[in-house]
């Protein structure tokens, strides 16, 4: 597969997805992840993507400022 942007090679890697809700921050460490080799683009799956809606849904209840969670560690 090649990349929407650059036609660099897509290849299986592993991310940190961060997103900040009110004064909320969550990082997710080892998210998978498509990237292309040449400029970097990421891409997460729809299925990831569903997963990762439901660490950060459970982790707003918890009202802390900053999480880091390990994507691995959820399974």
């Amino acid at each position: 597969m090649a990349c929407f942007y650059c036609k660099g090679d897509i290849v299986p890697s592993t991310t940190v997805y961060t997103v900040q809700i009110g004064n909320t921050v969550i990082v997710i460490k080892n998210v998978p992840c498509e990237e292309c080799e040449q400029c970097g683009e990421i891409e997460i799956s729809n299925e990831v993507m569903q997963k990762l809606d439901k660490i950060i849904d459970t982790v707003k209840q918890l009202m802390q400022e900053v999480a880091v969670i390990d994507y691995k560690m959820t399974a």
